[in-house]
This record gives C-alpha cells, structure tokens and sequence, in this order.
C-alpha cells in the first residue's frame, strides 16, 4: 500500500525561508560561517532569509533550552509568510526535543505544510515530520553545504532545486563528477576562503541484489536513528514496510563492529525483512588539509568504507536477505556536495542497469 503523506507547496524565487537552530548552537559561534551561508542561500536560490527567534543564541543557551528549540520550529510552521525551514546545522541532542512534544505539534506541523531541510542529528525533526504525514528532505544546512567555501557547489544547488523547487520527480541520482571532500578547513572569515580540496570521484556502487524495486524513502544519520530507536516518532511497522532505507554516518567514523551491531537491530526488529533496498552514502569523517599524514588518512577512510560495504552484505545474509538490493557510495549525508532527498517519496533501485531514480515529486 502507498504511503500517504502530505507534499509541502514547491519553493519559489522571492520566497521566505526560516533559518532554525534545533540541534546546536554553532550559528553563534561561528558567526562568519553562518553570515557566508545566508548570503549564499540568498544569492543562489534568490530567496529571502530570516531567523527564528532564538536561532542565533549562544550554544549554552540552545543547550539548556530544548523546549524554546521545538518553540522557534512550531514559530516557523505557523508563520505564512515562511515557505521552508532550514536547519542552521546538527548536533547531538535534538533527542531531548521529543519529551516536550504534544499532539497539538503534530497537529500543526500537519495543517501548516512545508519543508523542512536538515540533516545529521535533525533526522530527529525529520522522523517528527513523518509522523505527522509531512514530507521533509534529508539535506544541506546552513554550515555544512550552504556556506561552502567560494560558493555552494553546482551539484547541491542542482539537487536541492530538483527536490524543492520543481513539481516534477527529482529523476536520475548521480554521484558528483568532480569529486567529493571530508576536508576540514577553518570556519572563519579567512577560513571561507580557501577552496577545499575534493577526493576522485566514486561511482555509485551495487553491492548485492537483482532486478529492479521501487520504494519509499526512510533513514537518515545511523547514529542518531540509533538513539531514536523505539522513541515515539519511531516508524511503525506498517511505515516500513515497502521502504528503501537510506543510511549514512557521521564525522565519527563508527567501528565496523558497532556498524554491524546496529545493522543487525534493524534485522532483529524486522525491517530488514520488510523494506525493499538500501542505499548508504559516502561515511564522514574529517580530513585536516594541512596534515603531514593528510594521504595516510584518505586512504584508510577508503579502505573501511569497503568494510562497510562488507558488513552490509554480510547481515543482509544473516537476516536471509541475499536478494535485498544495496547501492553505496552516493554522494549524501556528512561529505560535501550532497544531494537532498525526500522522505516518504518513491525511489527506484535497478540492480541490473546500475541506476537509481526519484520517481515522485516531492513537492506541489
């Protein structure tokens, strides 16, 4: 059965779009990296920005006031003048939001529909948003995309423009032909300056499976669906059932084995058994551009996302889903540029013509 979910209206030039703080604070702290992506956001998309009311505080302060950080999120929905919202970056505890969570939020996310952009730690307001039947989108914040040094890269402007602003399916996904970067580069004014390098770059790669599926999109950062696990705003079984499940790691860099462990909880608790495909994007991590061992680095990062590669293969085997199909490096998640993708809409994975497609619009 398809999965009935509310599309946000697309977005336009000349829009309002709301700049929100739900996670951390790091828009304060690194003032000229947030003022560099709000100038870009402005000057690509040719929208006009504004901030809910406590975006722009201090970290201690978001720390210590999770309740006015689900209050700057219902502000936003319920102000008509405000078409998106978009995520100043992650974080680590957007957990502590759903204890002051009530149905009358999830009431007015769903009567006041639009879209909501973020990623990492925010998956938390992403899954909110499915609960309450609302498309979100799984991508760029304000930090991390937007205020990409010398300007937004053309491969996540093309993206987030095919997920947000055009009612037509968003189409083929392709990994980006210039490359990709993990490198970490000082969030100053000078900082912002110096371009970064990008990494080759990856094909996308079909790791196991046959044929073709079609699905709905569901996932987002491992570590925080890890906390998120069984919490209210956790998907029911009737959700997953039918999905492609879309996953991806943070700066972290988990150990193969914890990668393993949480991947056999999704077999344990039968969502292997139910979703059609996987798709895993490029593992973060962080590479300092100044470092001696800067190569050394590269090279290790490479080697253990093939063991992630492995160990997706090897649990999808022990949960007795050898036909299950699974696509890994895309260009999604903690690596730069990125692709935006839209929870609840239909994706397609074919195995045999090693292509990838977004077959529904993800806005109206």
């Amino acid at each position: 059965m398809p999965l009935k979910i509310i599309k946000p209206l697309k977005l336009s030039a000349g829009d309002t779009v709301s700049l929100i703080s739900p996670s951390g604070g790091y828009a304060h702290k690194f003032m000229d990296r947030y003022l560099q992506g709000k100038k870009q956001i402005e000057k690509t998309f040719n929208l006009k920005v504004i901030n809910t009311p406590n975006a722009l505080k201090s970290d201690n302060w978001v720390y210590n006031h999770p309740e006015e950080r689900l209050n700057d999120l219902m502000w936003a929905f319920q102000n008509s003048k405000i078409k998106a919202i978009i995520t100043t970056i992650g974080g680590e505890d957007s957990i502590r939001l759903l204890r002051y969570i009530k149905p009358k939020h999830l009431k007015i996310i769903k009567q006041n529909p639009k879209s909501f952009i973020g990623f990492s730690d925010t998956t938390v307001i992403n899954f909110l948003c499915l609960k309450a039947g609302l498309v979100s989108f799984y991508g760029p914040t304000v930090l991390f995309g937007f205020a990409e040094n010398c300007g937004i890269h053309d491969y996540l402007s093309l993206y987030f423009k095919k997920a947000l602003f055009y009612q037509e399916p968003i189409g083929k996904i392709e990994n980006c032909r210039d490359g990709w970067t993990l490198d970490i580069m000082p969030w100053t004014k000078e900082g912002n300056s110096i371009k970064r390098k990008l990494q080759e770059p990856y094909e996308i790669k079909f790791i196991q499976g046959k044929g073709n599926v079609k699905g709905h999109l569901i996932g987002g950062c491992m570590e925080t669906m890890e906390i998120l696990k069984e919490t209210d705003v956790w998907p029911t079984k009737k959700i997953w059932k039918g999905a492609i499940l879309f996953l991806e790691t943070s700066e972290l860099m988990p150990s193969v084995d914890l990668f393993t462990y949480w991947l056999r909880n999704y077999g344990a608790q039968g969502i292997l058994g139910a979703i059609k495909g996987i798709i895993f994007g490029i593992p973060g991590g962080s590479f300092e551009f100044n470092d001696p061992g800067y190569n050394e680095k590269v090279r290790k990062h490479m080697a253990k996302f093939s063991e992630y590669d492995a160990a997706l293969v090897k649990v999808a085997k022990e949960y007795d889903r050898r036909d299950l199909i699974i696509a890994t490096h895309l260009n999604f998640g903690h690596t730069c540029p990125m692709i935006t993708l839209p929870y609840g809409i239909k994706m397609r994975l074919d195995a045999d013509k090693k292509a990838i497609r977004i077959e529904e619009s993800a806005v109206k």
